[in-house]
């Protein structure tokens, strides 16, 4: 029987029984919270929205939450409403509002609103006034829910008057809200809330926030988990295009902070 070749050495610092390299906290606008799981990952974006939300309340009375719809969020509003350790979240002086919207009603299985309402909102004890749809299938849906908006911030002092954390997502796209690449919402400067269709906006148009609402927030959360985001943290992380083909880099606070949640499997490798 002929000899055979020994094995190769491994090269130098390299682990022969290591199948994948190690995830990478990528280098992102603001700050960045990397956990192993998804599970870690939801409890430390539940502890800082429920001490923002006391220190908001004991700061001014209220706090201003608005809520993206998707996927990705579900396990943190199931945990909100089953945890123990976040039981008292203060929701009777929680005004709930929603990122963005398909132009659907509300009993729609697509409606971002019907997923919140099925999760949060049945499920805490917050008051029904304090709850704001946004009618979306109504015609002048962004022109009503941009002056509620105005209305109800305007109670707080000047300067106090915004959001104070709004949980976001990021498609395969990089779009967040639904602030989709090459929109025509993402040029909008003054308006609070609009529409957003077009050929470039995913069925069915929607209604969301925009940035000049979105970047006057205290905290701005942005939620990413799973091996299929990985690939645009790191087109994100290199600042590869600009906002029009990459929108979740028009994410930039005026006074307040941009966070980053991800997972490992989100995170690029190295």
């Amino acid at each position: 029987m002929p000899p055979t070749d020994p094995a190769p050495e491994p090269a130098p610092n390299q682990n022969p029984y290591e199948l994948e390299p190690k995830p990478l906290s990528p280098t992102l606008p603001g700050s960045v919270i990397v956990r192993a799981s998804v599970d870690d990952l939801v409890d430390a974006v539940a502890a800082d929205l429920t001490a923002q939300a006391k220190a908001c309340v004991r700061a001014f009375g209220d706090f201003h939450l608005a809520l993206s719809g998707g996927s990705t969020p579900e396990p943190l509003y199931k945990r909100l409403m089953y945890d123990p350790a976040y039981r008292d979240l203060p929701w009777k002086k929680t005004h709930l509002w929603i990122v963005d919207e398909r132009r659907v009603p509300e009993d729609d299985a697509r409606s971002n609103f019907r997923m919140i309402r099925e999760l949060v909102v049945e499920h805490s004890d917050i008051p029904p006034s304090q709850v704001h749809p946004t009618r979306a299938h109504e015609p002048d849906a962004d022109v009503r829910y941009e002056r509620e908006l105005r209305e109800i911030l305007a109670w707080r002092e000047k300067g106090h008057d915004r959001l104070d954390f709004v949980l976001l997502g990021m498609g395969d796209d990089a779009h967040t809200a639904s602030l989709f690449p090459r929109s025509r919402a993402l040029a909008e400067r003054e308006r609070f809330y609009v529409v957003n269709d077009g050929p470039n906006v995913t069925p069915p148009d929607r209604v969301t926030m925009t940035f000049p609402l979105l970047n006057s927030a205290r905290t701005l959360a942005v939620l990413v988990t799973g091996a299929k985001k990985r690939a645009t943290v790191a087109r994100v992380a290199g600042r590869e295009s600009g906002v029009d083909d990459l929108p979740v880099l028009g994410l930039a606070p005026l006074a307040g902070e941009l966070r980053w949640y991800l997972d490992e499997d989100a995170c690029p490798r190295g």
